[in-house]
């Protein structure tokens, strides 16, 4: 793509007015655009809801804001968004039953910078430990591994997605004299499975281990399970050190983005000043987008707790009933206790492709978001139907 340059040298700032786009240029966005609305009525295999409206905060678009720096130390940078940042972050410190005192987080531009967050304070507070992590842990995790050169195995996974804990207890024996750093899945990516945290626990007390530090992947279920009956032990009454959850999923936001939490006794011991912003840099970004802590701030503050609720029962319930319909066309469907993630023998790649769903192996699955309904999980049973209809009468005409 060839940009245009200003025959006069003189630099943007003189210009009054941006020249308007090419009839080609605005084609091409018109063009996108309806793509993107013509897909989005497809979009049913990935978890990131897309009911919102965030329209009143778009006149900070209008600004070069941004959250450079540790939410909690005032800054030379004044254009940022850190007060309502540190309302998000309250909710989630009280969602997740972090003790106040010991409470410290920030919000990231997503799930992937809040595992590396967590695991690279593993990796300062015991620089020589081992971390753990299940066959089933997000395919990032391997890469936040190489990037920060730790020593890691990789644990068995049971066959519902699960970390298999007889794997992590004889592994952890024969490597008890070095520090544990363990990656727990509260939602695995492709089966929606919580690792036995309270299993975790009593394996480090059965072998005697004292030293030890555990990160939580909550990208999905940390915005469920605080809002069933019956959760799992997921936060940090079941022992965890930090925690990660997306913003774009289950809340929903047109840019990716999470939290990360953790105790701020560990959070001190990487802190450092920088003078020329005038804060203290405790993150793994420098700027850091500030337009995200809007959106999710206005979301709490127009949804609530209550309404987040309401959105988890509606899941279920389309949860439930996706597994009806998908049975009824001769698939094997399942979900795990507290989860939306509905997994489902793997379809033709033809309704994979049209439905945008994640595969694995012989797998797939649809996400009951707030934005999917029953009348699209019909038309995803009807075309799965049509399609297995269409092999056998090949495999007849054969």
């Amino acid at each position: 793509m060839r940009i245009p340059i200003n025959p006069d040298g003189e630099t943007m700032k003189h210009l009054t007015a941006p020249p308007p786009l090419s009839l080609d240029d605005k084609k091409r966005l018109d063009d996108l655009y309806a793509m993107i609305e013509r897909e989005a009525d497809y979009f049913i295999g990935y978890p990131c809801n897309a009911v919102f409206d965030y329209s009143p905060l778009f006149p900070f678009l209008n600004h070069p804001i941004n959250n450079v720096g540790d939410p909690y130390v005032p800054s030379n940078f004044h254009l940022n968004t850190h007060d309502f940042e540190r309302e998000v972050l309250e909710v989630f410190q009280q969602l997740t039953h972090i003790p106040e005192q010991d409470a410290w987080g920030y919000i990231s531009c997503g799930g992937t910078e809040g595992n590396m967050y967590g695991i690279f304070l593993g990796r300062e507070l015991f620089p020589e430990g081992l971390v753990y992590y299940s066959e089933d842990t997000h395919y990032s995790v391997n890469k936040i591994l190489r990037c920060l050169h730790v020593r890691n195995i990789m644990i068995k996974s049971n066959p519902d997605g699960t970390m298999d804990l007889e794997d992590l207890r004889e592994t952890i024996r024969i490597h008890r004299d070095v520090p544990p750093i363990i990656f727990a899945n509260v939602g695995t990516t492709m089966k929606g499975a919580v690792d036995d945290l309270a299993g975790i626990r009593q394996i480090l007390d059965e072998l005697a281990v004292h030293q030890s530090y555990i990160h939580a992947d909550a990208a999905l279920s940390g915005m469920i399970l605080p809002f069933v009956d019956d959760p799992q032990p997921w936060d940090f009454l079941a022992g965890l050190d930090s925690i990660s959850i997306s913003g774009h999923k289950m809340i929903g936001a047109p840019i990716p983005c999470g939290i990360v939490l953790a105790k701020k006794r560990y959070v001190d011991r990487i802190a450092r000043s920088i003078e020329y912003v005038g804060t203290m840099d405790t993150t793994i970004l420098g700027s850091r987008n500030a337009i995200t802590p809007l959106f999710l701030w206005y979301a709490f503050r127009t949804l609530g707790l209550e309404g987040c609720r309401r959105r988890v029962e509606y899941c279920f319930d389309v949860a439930d009933y996706a597994i009806e319909r998908l049975s009824e066309v001769g698939r094997r469907a399942w979900r795990h206790r507290n989860s939306v993630t509905v997994v489902f023998d793997r379809p033709a790649p033809e309704v994979v492709s049209r439905w945008q769903l994640a595969v694995q192996r012989d797998i797939a699955h649809v996400i009951t978001m707030p934005h999917v309904t029953r009348a699209q999980i019909d038309r995803l049973a009807g075309d799965i139907a049509r399609s297995d209809a269409a092999v056998e009468s090949n495999r007849v005409m054969k």
